[in-house]
């Protein structure tokens, strides 16, 4: 495309393209946007090196390696903080260059976004059912290696308190934690030489697997090794929440009473919302969470919505195809509040910023300016942003049943 537009003139035309979902993944209330600064990273990084540029021989001509060979992003970008909430066709990215160095950033900026919005969004419904309970992402084994990495980083955006996955700490400083899996015990002669080799080497205040083989006599075993101040007993099979109650009483028993209980085995969050009455203290969570709890894409889409004409104007263009139509123009976005400061309506300004009443948020922030990020944002002020953007939501949005977007989407004609 870039080839051809530079062959016809048009490749230099400003051009504003818009990152959006045209709806929610169905039965969601809300979203989650994650990713923003592993996108604004990729903003930085995108260039095409001699290896690159070898390789797209044949693909384009001469002229365009060259033209690639030099290529920076030296346009605009604003967009939706990390970790803030979002609806059906929130403008969750603007950006304002030329054609050719927009669209190029087109796929690297909806793999970051699709993948990592889903996981946020599933990790907050899950936070949201664990009402306070600790969440652990544990589901680096079921995705890719990259994607692992990616998707702790997201669940703690969106509130998980820790991952398993050493590569996220290293790279975002992500809190790590984990326990023993079923095949240290299975190493061991007897189920109490592992408990003792893990409580020698990690000290009292580990978790012990205490499902391998009999729930009731591990446990007897794990209070007999580490004593009543042992940290964690984990669970990882049966009826959760029975074994859990079962579990609770034998601990207080042993004397055991502040041993918590760490639960996992494929939970979503609605198995996590129907273990709110049982005595867990803490869930982990894995396969469920890295697919998107059921939905592992956001559909967010990135498409030309202004253009500059053939006399410099700027001029709204907009897809009319059945069922993914867009919204031409450059968006503005803010969340219109109540007195009280519930959330009622995401309002879209087309062509100009909707009037804010006094209680209402202003949702677009600059990202990159002149080719050059500025809008950098730590993960703990991401995480901040993610709890203070859900507690202006109406409360439809802490219920696990499907249902509507918690608030309508406004789109504003410009005058």
């Amino acid at each position: 495309m870039v080839q051809a537009a530079r062959q016809a003139g048009t490749a230099g035309r400003r051009a504003v393209f818009e990152l959006f979902p045209r709806r929610l993944p169905q039965g969601r209330r809300y979203g989650v946007v994650a990713g923003v600064g592993r996108a604004l990273d990729a903003i930085e990084d995108f260039r095409f090196d001699p290896a690159t540029i070898l390789a797209l021989e044949g693909v384009v001509d001469a002229d365009m390696l060259d033209w690639l060979a030099s290529y920076r992003f030296s346009g605009d970008v604003w967009g939706y903080a990390e970790g803030e909430a979002y609806f059906p066709y929130s403008p969750l990215m603007v950006v304002e260059g030329t054609f050719a160095e927009a669209v190029l950033l087109e796929t690297v900026l909806l793999s970051i976004y699709n993948h990592d919005s889903a996981i946020a969004s599933a990790a907050s419904r899950m936070t949201l059912a664990a009402a306070g309970r600790p969440c652990i992402e544990m589901g680096s084994r079921r995705t890719h290696e990259e994607a692992a990495v990616a998707a702790a980083r997201a669940a703690y955006v969106a509130g998980f308190d820790a991952s398993s996955n050493l590569a996220a700490r290293a790279r975002y400083g992500v809190p790590s934690t984990g326990t023993a899996a079923h095949s240290f015990t299975l190493l061991h002669d007897a189920e109490a030489d592992a408990f003792r080799a893990q409580v020698q080497t990690l000290g009292v205040g580990t978790t012990l697997l205490v499902d391998t083989y009999d729930v009731a006599e591990a446990v007897r075993l794990a209070v007999e090794v580490a004593g009543t101040g042992l940290g964690a007993v984990r669970l990882d099979s049966g009826d959760l929440g029975e074994v859990a109650r079962e579990v609770r009483a034998q601990l207080d028993d042993l004397g055991a009473t502040s041993t918590r209980i760490v639960v996992t085995s494929d939970l979503d969050e609605h198995a996590i919302a129907a273990l709110a009455a049982a005595p867990v203290d803490a869930y982990g969570v894995g396969t469920q969470l890295v697919t998107g709890s059921g939905h592992p894409t956001c559909g967010f889409v990135y498409k030309l919505v202004a253009r500059e004409g053939d006399d410099g104007e700027m001029v709204s263009v907009a897809k009319r195809s059945t069922d993914k139509a867009s919204i031409g123009g450059r968006k503005y976005a803010l969340r219109r509040r109540s007195s009280s400061g519930v959330a009622e309506a995401e309002v879209i300004g087309i062509g100009a910023a909707p009037q804010d009443d006094g209680d209402d948020r202003a949702l677009l922030v600059p990202l990159v300016e002149g080719g050059e990020v500025i809008g950098r944002a730590t993960l703990d002020e991401a995480r901040a942003r993610h709890r203070s953007s859900l507690a202006e939501l109406p409360r439809a949005v802490t219920q696990m049943s499907a249902g509507e977007a918690a608030i309508p989407t406004l789109h504003l004609e410009p005058r």
